[in-house]
């Protein structure tokens, strides 16, 4: 059990601590704006997620390049094929009020929260068109804000329990 949390937090806090650098430090000399704040905050959320979820897949899978294929398919389908799947969805659905729906299926998928927590933070709402003003309604309140670290922090601490339990099941 302490080895399974000292390589987690070891890996994730010096990933975390790398994108903070190489990331914050430009944002600090560039101006240090509110929406800076959001993107290192969503940045090191999604660190700590996919190290998780990283985790998960290695302790699933016996097979290093199984377990590393997992988690390239789970990368890919976060950050490409679920929006895809939402547009479909859209799509699908477009005569039917969507508005709670959107929120709903924003929170299934971390990295669709994190860029709308930043979006949001930046301004750029109003580029959106109603899309935009439904979800700055929504996430720009502080309810919204708090909905959105809920949600992260529920991505953060599920893969990792849910990991830390296989991994104690294991026979070494």
């Amino acid at each position: 059990k302490n080895i399974f949390w000292a390589e987690y937090a070891g890996l994730s806090a010096a990933l975390a601590a790398g994108f903070v650098l190489g990331t914050g430090l430009p944002l600090l000399l560039y101006g240090g704006a509110k929406g800076s704040f959001y993107l290192l905050l969503s940045g090191v959320f999604l660190t700590f997620i996919f190290t998780a979820l990283a985790f998960l897949a290695s302790v699933i899978n016996k097979d290093k390049a199984k377990g590393i294929g997992i988690s390239l398919v789970v990368w890919f389908y976060m950050s490409v094929i679920f929006d895809a799947l939402v547009l479909v969805l859209y799509f699908v659905f477009s005569s039917y009020p969507l508005e709670k729906a959107t929120i709903i299926v924003s929170a299934l998928n971390p990295v669709d929260l994190a860029r709308i927590l930043i979006l949001l933070k930046l301004d750029v709402s109003a580029l959106m068109g109603y899309t935009g003003a439904t979800l700055q309604q929504f996430f720009g309140s502080a309810f919204g804000i708090l909905f959105s670290m809920g949600f992260l922090f529920l991505w953060v601490l599920m893969p990792t329990l849910l990991a830390l339990r296989v991994f104690n099941r294991k026979n070494f």
